[in-house]
């Protein structure tokens, strides 16, 4: 299998066509980086009638600035569901194409937004648009590039999304109208189709549907248009990773039943490593902290100015994005996973530990929370987000790989919704500073799953990830049992105690 892939060697033509081919892909990432940060400058603008805009009239309150924000999550899920529909059906090309409609007809309600049910109406298609596209654009990146450039060209779309991000914001800063800053927006997803129109459909999806000799050519395609002789192995092995759903008539009787499906060890397995990656990144890597970010900066006794934190946060979070794509090709995703979350946890528990007992030494203590806060944005930036979403572009099998994208990323953003949405509460509960450190420690659990847990899955084929999910246990899961065995036995010992 590995002498397979180093005759994949096809030279610099073939890297400019995958990063041709996904270009839709990461302007598709600009586009949702764009409309996360435009609860942001409404509700900054419009909330408590604080806008700038001496021609503005729209105003909300803060119970309707939260619904407005909410919003944009709640309905995430909805869109992943209907993506899981029309996945197979339509391919990922298409599926990315029409993500682009609802998206474009909200930025325009936007503008011309009267009142506030228009207001949440957008935020709602907004958000099925966010939903819609995950799964086809992941799956896609993953299966059209070779296994050396997998991780790399999978880890930049955060550079792109991070940078739809601070365009919105830089605009919004310039000429301090939200309405034009969303008006001047629809040129992402406008962009972002003529694009998707140019791109060539994934050959394993191709595949997947009987058209072999369209595969094979756009294999060609995505590989520098080289001879069908030099793809050949590539070729034949994308073959052998749709065996199970498609030429295996029997097999493929017995498993059209998607949860019957779920029981399988090539699915099950996968599927709950990912699903607990997703949770760790909701706990380790600050995303329900986000909406409640000039607070928590504000809280932190450093002399900071807090009108400026997206930038505090976006500019470690693209430079550590920057640097994945280096790293995550020398390193492996499992080191990068491995490291992020150890230096995450510390990070979280010395903020507490310093937000509690050194709350009176503000000459050093300010700004040695504040450097740990940028740090972990910047480590996660390295290592959890981007391995997340290469992760799940790769270790699911043919058969379900886009049913089970869009189930992962519809629970990532339901854990999003409900851990952003009663984080106040939580904080309220057990204190500020308690909150990092409590994180901090499920983190350092986290590292022990993952050490036992996370295979690498850094240059191996599709069919290489998923004959490893079938055929055996995740790394030192025998350890792993017995060190769970163990902890059972000391908590007993302890109850009869």
């Amino acid at each position: 299998m590995d002498e397979n892939i180093k005759n994949y060697k096809y030279g610099i033509k073939s890297t400019l066509a995958q990063c041709m081919a996904i270009s839709g892909v990461w302007f598709l990432q600009i586009e949702l980086g764009a409309i996360v940060m435009v609860p942001t400058i409404v509700i900054g603008a419009l909330e408590n009638n604080a806008s700038k805009d001496v021609n503005e009239f729209l105003t909300m309150t803060s119970e309707e600035a939260s619904w407005f924000a909410s919003l944009l999550y709640l309905f995430t899920p909805l869109g992943n569901l209907l993506s899981t529909l029309l996945l197979d059906r339509l391919g990922h090309k298409k599926c990315m194409i029409l993500t682009n409609i609802p998206c474009l007809v909200a930025h325009i309600m936007l503008y011309f937004a009267e009142n506030i049910d228009i207001l949440y109406a957008s935020s709602i298609l907004m958000a099925l648009g966010m939903g819609f596209s995950n799964a086809p654009s992941l799956a896609y990146a993953g299966e059209v590039c070779e296994p050396k450039l997998r991780g790399a060209l999978t880890s930049a779309l955060n550079i792109f999304y991070y940078g739809g991000s601070i365009t919105l914001t830089t605009l919004y800063s310039y000429n301090m109208q939200w309405r034009l800053t969303v008006l001047i927006t629809t040129v992402f997803p406008i962009l972002t189709i003529i694009i998707l129109i140019a791109t060539p459909d994934s050959p394993i999806w191709l595949l997947a549907r009987g058209k072999h000799s369209k595969a094979h050519r756009n294999l060609s395609r995505l590989r520098g248009k080289v001879s069908y002789e030099k793809c050949e192995n590539e070729f034949q092995e994308m073959v052998r990773y749709n065996v199970p759903s498609n030429n295996d008539e029997q097999h493929h009787k017995e498993n059209t039943n998607i949860w019957k499906q779920l029981l399988e060890p090539e699915v099950l397995r996968p599927l709950r490593l990912m699903t607990i990656y997703f949770f760790c990144i909701n706990l380790l890597c600050g995303l329900p902290l986000f909406p409640y970010l000039v607070v928590i900066l504000d809280t932190f006794p450093g002399p900071v100015n807090v009108e400026w934190p997206i930038a505090y946060v976006i500019i470690p979070s693209i430079t550590g994005s920057i640097m994945a794509v280096f790293l995550i090709r020398k390193l492996g995703k499992r080191v990068l996973t491995l490291f992020t979350s150890s230096v995450c946890s510390i990070c979280y528990i010395l903020i507490g530990l310093i937000g509690v007992y050194f709350k009176n030494s503000k000459s050093w203590a300010s700004w040695t929370v504040l450097i740990l806060f940028l740090t972990t944005t910047l480590v996660t930036s390295i290592g959890m987000i981007p391995v997340s979403w290469t992760l799940v572009t790769e270790i699911f099998p043919a058969k379900c790989r886009n049913t089970l994208c869009c189930i992962c990323l519809g629970v990532h953003f339901i854990i999003n919704f409900f851990m952003t949405t009663y984080y106040p509460e939580f904080e309220f509960l057990v204190g500020f500073f308690n909150v990092f450190t409590i994180l901090g420690i499920f983190g350092l659990f986290v590292c022990i799953y993952f050490y036992f847990c996370l295979p690498e899955t850094e240059n191996k084929t599709l069919q290489e990830v998923t004959v490893f999910f079938k055929n055996n246990q995740t790394p030192n899961q025998n350890i792993f049992s017995q060190f769970i065995i163990l902890i059972r036995f000391v908590y007993q010992d302890y109850v009869n105690l």
